[in-house]
């Protein structure tokens, strides 16, 4: 896997994740008493969530991720936060105050070494904090989501993974939880100057229910699979008009893993960076929502069941009323 500037990945065009986001924003900037101090964010992506936690908070930030570029109409100049577009290369201590790092931990494929590299970037100091983002594997395993497996991420975590990794490598893991319709998991960490610390924490007691749900999840997902496999077939042969909504990672490995093609008439996407371009494998168009009204769906695939609300929205607005079905 090759990042860069071509890599699109930014989530911030749906109104449903963008208040998440702020929301999140706030609730670090209360937790870690970010006024005045100074985030590194590893794995910034665009930067979108790095400039919202500075302006809120009225701190400083420097954000580092290869994918990040400057774009017309969406970078915003702010002289609190700085970028670097390349990839995160520990070189002795750093003086943040907060590392922040969201949906890269997964992209990693030594996690020990990366975690380990932080530890020893922070030195001696124990009053950094330290805050995680990453998808919750143990969702994916209990509703056989396929569609959320897919060649970018090489790692995957439950909670309790997730602490334990953390604790052995000097941290002390001071909250952990659930987040986005208990999709992402968000832990909360500082060093401490012995370790490894002690579990205490309820959702890190999961290592006996995520070794159930591995044995089960190959019969799980050839069932989910078969389900969407027919249903869609079905549909497209009673002549009715499907699209995906979701051009990102998920509706990729959905089109893929399914091995469906012109049954699927087109896919949605809010993000415009994305619209015009074609999803990888399986080739289908990524169109705006406004295209739809030229051609109107009689089923839309959702991706993601917590857009669901926001994109039946948008399709009451442009008087649309096709059957909507989510997965998961």
């Amino acid at each position: 896997m090759s990042y860069s500037g071509d890599f699109e990945e930014s989530q911030h065009f749906s109104d449903t994740f963008s208040a998440f986001a702020k929301e999140l924003a706030r609730e670090i900037a209360q937790a870690c008493s970010a006024h005045g101090k100074h985030v590194l964010e590893i794995g910034c992506g665009k930067g979108e969530f790095l400039r919202e936690l500075c302006r809120i908070s009225g701190a400083t930030g420097l954000g580092i991720d290869p994918g990040y570029r400057t774009d017309a109409g969406r970078d915003e100049e702010d002289d609190r936060v700085q970028f670097i577009t390349d990839f995160y290369k520990p070189s002795g201590q750093f003086d943040a105050d907060i590392i922040l790092c969201r949906h890269t931990l997964e992209h990693i494929a030594s996690v020990q070494k990366f975690v380990r590299s932080i530890r020893e970037g922070i030195g001696s100091r124990t009053d950094p904090w330290v805050v995680f983002e990453t998808p919750d594997a143990k969702r994916v395993l209990a509703e056989g989501a396929f569609w959320d497996i897919y060649y970018e991420h090489c790692s995957y975590f439950s909670p309790g993974a997730h602490a334990r990794l953390f604790r052995a490598e000097g941290f002390d893991v001071t909250d952990l939880r659930l987040r986005y319709g208990d999709q992402y998991i968000v832990q909360y960490a500082r060093p401490i100057a012995t370790g490894p610390s002690r579990p205490r924490l309820d959702l890190e007691d999961d290592l006996a229910e995520m070794q159930g749900l591995a044995k089960s999840f190959p019969s799980r997902v050839r069932i989910v699979q078969d389900e969407w496999r027919e249903r869609v077939r079905s549909a497209s042969a009673e002549g009715k008009r499907i699209v995906v909504w979701g051009g990102g990672s998920k509706g990729v490995s959905f089109l893929t893993t399914l091995g469906l093609d012109t049954e699927i008439s087109a896919v949605v996407d809010v993000n415009p960076y994305k619209q015009g371009k074609f999803m990888p494998g399986a080739g289908h168009r990524v169109i705006a929502p406004s295209a739809l009204v030229a051609e109107p769906p009689d089923l839309v695939i959702v991706m993601n069941p917590i857009y669901r609300a926001e994109i039946a929205k948008t399709l009451n607005a442009l008087g649309l009323k096709p059957e909507i079905s989510a997965v998961g």
